[in-house]
């Protein structure tokens, strides 16, 4: 996840005080463990898109028990795990959601919960809230149209924006989760009109990945010109809510070109901070995937990341997530644990390799069979890279 707001409030406050904030000291630069996305249950009452676990309304079979769930966490909690998202499919289908939920926030886990809002109604959002949540996310596709078009059910987008309102009126923490696509990117501006308008805490910007339902639309990906246009207005909203001090979240995820792109944008408006913001973002270090993110899905298989579901590392059920995610074992976790990664082509030869960390892995495993290929998905051009002659991948 890359954290917009977070770096946009640094620069607006340099630029008040006339020096880089010192940043806040910590125990360590790194968390103490992955933060885990935890896909509960597989089912989902809808069957979107770009659903990179390719659920539906149905129960699937081998699911973890609750007390299976429970001595995950334990291991969990003594591999200094600090986050837990509770995704699906549908978390809120899984009839032990919330005796899972409340286990996990009476051992300390920061809990968020990953849902499509449609399930959350007066009720629901009373027993959200009594559950103590620390964030809920809900995706929306685009407006009424769009969302229910892809989402392929009517009324959906009302049902979710209704669940905004129940939990927001309850002081719950929520978020809007956007995934762009070609099909959906006109529909951006507004989503962000109706964020400040609903008084939504944080604005989550995905960009498509090649995985599960959305690796089947990967043609219709938003080009590069569409992403740009994104990134310059979410830049845009963070900066502008920087700046009036309005307590407002903008963060992406799933292209870690997003850093570079950002050093760009202040760097053209404010150089004189180019090269502290620089040290930040090299801080910060890209692609999370096999080091402080991973996903446990609804068998117990573990993964990568949640766009790896196509690559188990191994099972809970048969070896503790803790000895999974040390064993470096599996060419690919090594590959990914690898700092810097020994990505090849115009990735490997970047200047902002640093910071980008080799960009999202799947995408280039998606396309070309080798996850150390280049990125597809980079909308940086080959000068901002700093490629002065044409490049040819070793892969090509």
């Amino acid at each position: 996840m890359f954290r917009i707001s977070q770096y946009l409030r640094e620069l607006a406050q340099a630029e008040r005080d006339g020096r880089w904030p010192v940043p806040r000291r910590a125990a360590s630069n790194e968390p103490p463990g992955p933060v885990v996305i935890w896909n509960l249950i597989r089912r989902c009452n809808l069957t979107c898109k770009h659903c990179y676990a390719l659920s539906a309304d149905h129960d699937y079979a081998g699911e973890l028990t609750t007390s299976e769930a429970y001595a995950v966490m334990d291991d969990l909690r003594a591999f200094r795990v600090p986050v837990l998202i509770l995704s699906g499919g549908e978390p809120l289908m899984r009839p032990d959601v919330f005796q899972l939920a409340a286990h996990a926030k009476a051992m300390g886990f920061y809990t968020g919960l990953s849902t499509n809002g449609t399930l959350i109604d007066e009720a629901m959002a009373d027993r959200i809230t009594q559950v103590g949540f620390d964030y809920v996310g809900i995706s929306l596709d685009g407006l009424r149209e769009t969302h229910d078009r892809f989402r392929r059910q009517q009324g959906a987008f009302d049902r979710s924006l209704a669940a905004v309102r129940h939990l927001r009126r309850r002081g719950v923490k929520i978020g809007l989760r956007f995934t762009m696509t070609a099909l959906n990117a006109h529909d951006l501006p507004a989503l962000l009109d109706l964020m400040r308008e609903e008084q939504v805490d944080k604005f989550y910007f995905s960009h498509l990945n090649y995985a599960g339902r959305g690796n089947i639309h990967r043609g219709k990906d938003a080009h590069f010109a569409a992403t740009r246009a994104a990134m310059d207005l979410l830049f845009e909203r963070a900066w502008e809510a920087a700046c009036e001090g309005r307590l407002e979240d903008y963060v992406s995820g799933n292209n870690d070109a997003d850093g570079p792109y950002l050093l760009q944008w202040a760097s053209a408006r404010l150089p004189r901070w180019h090269d502290a913001l620089r040290q930040r973002l090299v801080a910060w270090g890209g692609n999370a995937s096999g080091l402080h993110v991973a996903n446990i899905d609804n068998v117990g298989e573990v993964h990568p990341d949640t766009m790896w579901w196509h690559h188990g590392l191994g099972n809970v059920r048969d070896r503790p997530f803790s000895a999974i995610w040390a064993d470096t074992s599996d060419p690919l976790m090594a590959g990914l644990k690898r700092q810097p990664r020994r990505v090849s082509g115009r990735c490997g030869t970047c200047d902002h390799l640093a910071i980008c960390g080799g960009n999202t892995r799947v995408r280039a495993q998606q396309l070309t069979g080798d996850p150390w290929a280049p990125d597809p998905g980079c909308y940086l051009s080959d000068e901002e890279i700093g490629l002065r002659a044409p490049q040819v991948s070793a892969h090509a």
